[in-house]
């Protein structure tokens, strides 16, 4: 016997009589503007309104089957088509309506995209709940009451005690008494630190996250990001349980002769295949959205490190592409973004603000592709999964991590944009509460920011040509084997200077996984790692001769490679290159820390003194005072990882934790100092913390390391039945 299909609750009907009311409202205000297209009456137009969403039903299947076959940019380019059919077909076809051509039709499908976008803002729904609304719809549908009253709690449920003696948290499976099997959807907040969360919360821009915590339905707590807290290197713990490989977001290879760049593709591929062991996060039927590596996950949806086998499958896409007007209104929101952010950065030039760093070039498109365009469809794919009923599911959102970059981490545009992603938790809370699995919901983020004005604010000059310059200063006749006393001049081209090249790996994901459906070869598209066509991602450098020096920036982690050098380079061996190198870098009002390998030791040299890393012994004034308690581990690991660099440095700090990038960012992370280092970590009461993996830093218990975080998250899994015991 077939189950009865539920009756639609009340919010369900208001949801559809808003959506009709919209959709009657822009077609009929566009058709009053295109001069082509005329109507008899206004009943005219609710009947095209309704024909609209008629077609969007009839059309949803045999374009699923048809994506299928043409893959992810079909879809897209099969669900545009579609909405042009459709609303083709209404303004040509139904009684009392006239058009001349498919122009026109067009025109008014934008136009009324872009009036439907306006009425939203204006009526305060500025967000994407329209992106999945037929979902939310759905879910409210399907969720009875006794599924209603359990989705209060359906983010975490405070069954459990923290710290509970041998607990993970997750009381099983289910099932037995017919509730539906659990779930878990990871939630990455890339860039958001702990001090920031807790700021947003208390000015009202977090309300999902504040109900959670005020409910008990979820603890927020802190976890210790080490150097380098940079989102390659979090999102590969977190992801893979392991950091090993990535000492920074990009460096210099001695093995492999060139840089290596994580918003590379290739590279990013590479990059998961040292760390990977097929057990990852996702490993076990999981879904992995937009992320830069794939956790082992059998469904990889816009994830770089597989973006050369395309954005994923093609029907996961038609909802975001065929549904009425979410695609052109996402287009047009990107537009809008653009100009906002045009506004925004004109807006701090003229009241003074400071720190500050320019708002222009490739950076508002970029910004508004990533804030509006990729996040309405992350929000569309997440979703789909969660009706699916995938066991396990991870994304990441990058919104809030590229704006506080440019304008600053506290600044009122990066807390707005974390406002949005707080809406966007709040709507796949509604679309879980009818899925048909218990998905409890933990948000995670892979570090935090700090504020600070940029090293050549503070120097005058680039990181790279202060290199360049003391290199040469006072440079020693004692040259590499083979060479003659004073004959060796200073190559002036360096590899991988400083640029923001992190804010753009998302951006290259989407287009290489389009691009290579038609052609393959994944490489970087655009950023300031671009690579101009028809040279390989991985390839040998450009020029055959390999550069003297390597100098990168990632945040206010510094790292220098000599890169002809078959070994790295310890301590004497750069005074005696390079004397004036070291005591000039430390000389520099934006540099604290400089770093370097001596014998078995690591030293870490400040103006005043040293600290010997692995003894702990310190020779006058600690260069580690400001930087807190794990300076000494964090610094000591990062220098020993195989690809550091031969010198690592790390800004210098102030008071009140503001540092200075090596890169042109106002707000950075990578290094040491500020709330870079503390990411957040918020968590159903269920899914417990076992004190005893914390540690203590600067006086607080936390997890420490991206590693800790992720086998946290698969014990968390194991418990809930969700992943059998490794081993």
């Amino acid at each position: 016997m077939s189950r009865a299909r539920p009756l639609p609750t009340a919010a369900v009907v208001r949801s559809v009589l808003w959506s009709l009311l919209s959709t009657t409202a822009g077609l009929g205000i566009a058709i009053g503007v295109v001069d082509a297209v005329s109507v008899t009456s206004p009943a005219v137009v609710l009947l095209a309104a309704l024909a609209v969403g008629a077609g969007d039903l009839l059309l949803r299947a045999p374009l699923r089957r048809l994506a299928r076959a043409s893959g992810a940019l079909g879809a897209l380019v099969l669900g545009l088509a579609a909405q042009v059919l459709v609303l083709g077909a209404a303004l040509r076809f139904l009684p009392g309506i006239t058009s001349q051509s498919w122009s026109d039709v067009v025109l008014v499908l934008v136009l009324a995209a872009v009036v439907m976008a306006v009425g939203h803002w204006i009526m305060g729904a500025n967000d994407n709940a329209y992106v999945v609304g037929d979902l939310v719809r759905r879910s409210r549908r399907r969720a009875g009451p006794a599924r209603r009253e359990r989705a209060a709690g359906t983010a975490g449920r405070a069954d459990g005690a923290d710290g509970a003696d041998g607990a993970d948290g997750a009381d099983g499976a289910d099932g037995a008494d017919g509730a539906d099997p659990p779930g878990l959807l990871v939630v990455l907040l890339d860039g958001v630190s702990r001090p920031t969360l807790d700021h947003a919360i208390e000015a009202g821009l977090a309300p999902t996250v504040q109900r959670w915590l005020a409910t008990g339905s979820h603890r927020l707590e802190s976890w210790w990001a080490r150097v380098p807290c940079t989102t390659p290197a979090s999102t590969l713990g977190l992801l893979h349980g392991t950091t090993e490989h990535v000492p920074a977001f990009r460096w210099w290879s001695r093995t492999q002769g060139r840089m290596v760049v994580t918003n590379r593709p290739a590279d990013g591929a590479a990059v998961e295949r040292r760390a990977s062991d097929g057990r990852g996060l996702l490993a076990d039927g999981g879904a992995a959205v937009s992320t830069m590596f794939s956790g082992d996950a059998p469904t990889s949806l816009l994830v770089l490190s597989r973006a050369g086998s395309g954005l994923g499958p093609g029907q996961l896409f038609v909802r975001f592409a065929a549904s009425p007007f979410v695609l052109v209104r996402a287009v047009v929101g990107t537009a809008g973004e653009a100009v906002k952010e045009l506004y925004q950065g004109w807006q701090q030039t003229a009241r003074g603000v400071q720190p500050r760093v320019p708002r222009r070039g490739w950076y508002p498109l970029l910004r508004a592709v990533t804030n509006v365009l990729l996040r309405d469809l992350n929000t569309a794919l997440v979703a789909e999964q969660l009706v699916r009923g995938a066991p396990v599911v991870c994304v990441d959102l990058v919104d809030y991590d590229e704006i506080a970059h440019h304008a600053g981490p506290l600044r009122p545009e990066s807390l707005r944009a974390l406002e949005g992603l707080d809406r966007v938790l709040g709507l796949w809370e509604e679309v879980a509460r009818g899925a048909p699995r218990r998905y409890e919901f933990v948000v995670v983020s892979d570090h935090g920011q700090s504020l600070g004005a940029t090293f050549e604010q503070v120097v005058g000059s680039s990181f790279p040509d202060e290199v360049r310059r003391l290199m040469a200063a006072g440079r020693s006749p004692v040259g590499r084997p083979g060479s003659r006393p004073g004959a060796e001049a200073l190559d002036r081209r360096t590899a991988g200077s400083v640029g923001d090249a992190e804010s753009w790996w998302p951006a290259n994901a989407a287009l290489n996984a389009v691009r290579s459906d038609r052609r393959g070869e994944p490489r970087v598209l655009v950023g300031p790692d671009r690579e101009p066509d028809g040279r390989r991602a991985g390839a040998e450098p450009r020029d055959p001769k390999t550069p003297e020096v390597a100098v990168i920036g990632s945040g206010n982690l510094g790292m220098v490679w000599f890169c002809r050098e078959p070994h790295r380079l310890d301590g004497a061996e750069v005074a005696a290159r390079w004397p004036a190198l070291v005591p000039g870098l430390l000389e520099l009002p934006a540099v604290g820390v400089v770093v370097v390998r001596e014998g078995e030791d690591v030293v870490a040299h400040g103006r005043a003194g040293r600290h010997h890393l692995v003894s702990g012994r310190v020779e006058g004034t600690d260069p580690l005072a400001g930087y807190g308690s794990r300076a000494r581990a964090d610094l000591c690991r990062v220098a020993g990882l195989d690809d550091a660099g031969d010198l690592v440095l790390v800004s210098a700090v102030d008071t009140i934790g503001r540092v200075h990038a090596f890169e042109p960012l106002v707000g950075s992370h990578g290094g040491l100092g500020g709330a870079q280092n503390e990411a957040v970590l918020l968590r159903p009461a269920g899914l417990v913390v076992p004190d005893g993996e914390r540690e203590d830093v600067d006086g607080a218990r936390m997890l420490v390391g991206a590693e800790s975080v992720h086998r946290r998250l698969v014990a968390w899994l194991t418990g809930l039945g969700l992943r059998a015991a490794d081993g």
